[in-house]
């Protein structure tokens, strides 16, 4: 029996315009670094929250990055968005501490709160749902995490009461 591997799909952005001057410091940072691609990335889309299509363009002009590879990195790592990601980033997690503690119900009921699914952000740009391997905590299982906060011991109604309170 074969297995074929089935790519989640990759959610783009449409077409934005992103002022390029907000990362001319960063990249004019790593002109003469080798090696700094990840950091690079990483410091780009702390700006705009998200790798936008104009600024990889910028990337390869300036730095001289075939845009395949600026491409294949921020594809290879999950911490890379090509969409624009939400205010607040909220991390079901689903390893196996909290699987076996019903992690789907609190990530079913929170995609039910916010109209989203595992992934995507909310229409307002508030929230963006994911869901994640393992979040280190799983004493406190199941557990979620917004931005730098962690939550524990939910269930799927406690969780919507927690994103609720996130202004």
């Amino acid at each position: 029996m074969r297995i074929q591997r089935i790519a989640p799909p990759v959610q783009t952005a449409t077409h934005q315009e992103v002022d390029l001057n907000l990362i001319k410091e960063i990249v004019a940072k790593y002109k003469e670094k080798k090696g700094a691609l990840i950091a690079l990335l990483q410091e780009v889309q702390s700006v705009y929250t998200y790798l936008p299509k104009s600024a990889m363009e910028y990337l390869e002009a300036t730095l001289h990055y075939p845009v395949s590879e600026l491409y294949a990195v921020a594809t290879f790592y999950a911490q890379f968005k090509l969409a624009p990601a939400g205010k607040h980033s909220v991390k079901v997690c689903k390893g196996t501490a909290c699987h076996v503690q019903n992690a789907n119900e609190v990530m079913s009921e929170i995609s039910a709160f916010l109209g989203v699914k595992d992934g995507e952000t909310t229409p307002d740009g508030k929230f963006t749902l994911e869901s994640v391997s393992c979040l280190g905590c799983c004493s406190l299982a199941p557990a979620i995490m917004i931005g730098e906060d962690t939550y524990g011991k939910l269930n799927g109604n406690l969780a919507v009461q927690v994103v609720k309170k996130i202004e």
